[in-house]
């Protein structure tokens, strides 16, 4: 069935109810030269058969990871995704994004959403969480901007070891609300502690900090919360949540408030979205967090049920004082966050982690014996490491991609004075084979 707003007859109508005479004279009043003289090339329409097979075309020239081997991670990872998520997250009943407006009527949806904020508390180490945020960004200018409305300061550190994207979304979100950055240099792959240091003050509402960094590299996350505490600082803490199988919660590290991307729980890559992100924090900051709470209570009968909680933080509610102008979370993608980390349990995430952490440093170890090449930075990584080449990087990506392997991320792009330097990231869902595979394609390059 074709899909027409209105018939010519309609049209006709509508303009003789209006009194115009004519399309044209409708748009009278736009001038000449800001029309589009000619005609939009768009095709006659296609029957459903026809229209399928032209997108099945458009869609195979896109490589993607089920016919490439990918080793790009740089925020969005490829993890293996049980077929339960989509099983359980395609329900009728949980199939929307979007936060309903009359919560309460949605039992299901508020109890998806408060198991979302405990297993998020539970890993971080954290008080309280969120509904979810739009992304990993997004969650950390969040954040910032809540240090800064605790300590009443307007200064935060940021590392030059935090996702170069995120940093740009910083200058989004607290340039405009007079908030100062200063970006602190890095040293051997890590935050460069000495200048971090020398930049602290009592003017620093916190200090920003991703551990793993974009660099894949484990910061020292205790030292560097208690250097802030040390000023009345706050420490914000940006993780990646499969490497809390194994490393120490950021509350055991100090932490104040923790953000991440939660797309490696149950969402695949999606071409860079839709992700979410995550936020938590101790429990006097609460009252400051953005985006919405879902807290659990009792009815007039005695049995639980789930609301949505301290509303007066949201925009809806205090438009001038809101502590954001988020009033919406990532639901349809927090749920597969949640029934993923759900079914894979404490065990199934230590093991997940434990293989990133091997299988990672097997192909880190493997690149540093290929002559011209050599791990670039010394110290404790997680799933992604740094690859110094004497060779193009490009040249060594452009070879790759002949054998259907996609290679590292350029760092060049982001950081000029790594401009011989590639980023990997190894997952789980990476064989020894495939690794080896990627070896043996980048020795072959000269």
């Amino acid at each position: 069935m074709n899909y027409v707003p209105n018939t010519v007859d309609q049209q006709e109508q509508i303009l003789t109810r209006i009194g115009v005479g004519s399309l044209e004279e409708l748009f009278a009043d736009i001038p000449e030269s800001v029309r589009r003289q000619a005609q939009l090339k768009i095709r006659e329409g296609l029957s459903e058969l026809e229209l399928v097979k032209y997108m099945g075309r458009l869609a195979a020239e896109n490589k993607t990871v089920e016919e490439y081997t990918s080793y790009l991670g740089a925020g969005a990872y490829e993890h293996f995704i049980p077929s339960y998520v989509d099983q359980l997250l395609l329900r009728s009943e949980f199939y929307t994004a979007y936060t309903p407006y009359q919560p309460e009527i949605s039992q299901g949806t508020l109890q998806a959403i408060y198991e979302f904020q405990t297993l998020v508390c539970e890993l971080t180490g954290m008080d309280g969480a969120n509904a979810s945020m739009y992304d990993g960004a997004s969650a950390l200018a969040e954040a910032a901007l809540m240090s800064c409305d605790a300590s009443r300061r307007k200064k935060v550190l940021v590392p030059q070891t935090i996702h170069p994207e995120y940093r740009e979304v910083l200058r989004t979100y607290l340039l405009p609300r007079g908030v100062e950055i200063l970006e602190i240099p890095y040293k051997e792959g890590a935050v460069d502690s000495e200048a971090l240091e020398k930049a602290l003050n009592n003017e620093v509402a916190a200090v920003l900090l991703q551990s793993p960094n974009f660099f894949g590299m484990i910061e020292k996350a205790e030292e560097i919360g208690q250097m802030a505490h040390a000023k009345g600082g706050l420490l914000v803490m940006a993780v990646n949540p499969v490497s809390l199988g194994l490393l120490k919660s950021p509350g055991e590290l100090g932490a104040d408030i923790v953000v991440g991307e939660g797309q490696p729980f149950g969402n695949p890559l999606n071409f860079g979205g839709p992700y979410l992100g995550f936020l938590a924090c101790r429990e006097k900051y609460v009252r400051r967090m953005p985006g919405r709470i879902v807290g659990a209570t009792k009815d007039k009968n005695g049995k639980k049920g789930y609301v949505l909680t301290l509303q007066a933080r949201e925009q809806h509610i205090r438009r001038e004082k809101a502590a954001s102008n988020i009033c919406s979370n990532e639901a349809l993608c927090a749920l597969a966050f949640t029934i993923h980390l759900s079914g894979l349990g404490k065990q199934g995430l230590k093991e997940m982690a434990r293989l990133n952490l091997q299988k990672a440093h097997y192909g880190a170890e493997e690149i540093g014996k290929l002559p011209g090449m050599s791990l670039a930075f010394q110290g404790p990584f997680f799933h992604e490491f740094v690859i110094k080449t004497e060779v193009s990087p490009r040249q060594i990506n452009e070879a790759l991609l002949s054998h259907k392997i996609i290679g590292g991320l350029e760092l060049s792009r982001f950081y000029p004075e790594l401009d011989q330097h590639l980023l990997f990231c190894v997952t789980e869902t990476k064989t020894k084979e495939d690794i080896d595979r990627l070896v043996a394609g980048m020795g072959e390059i000269q």
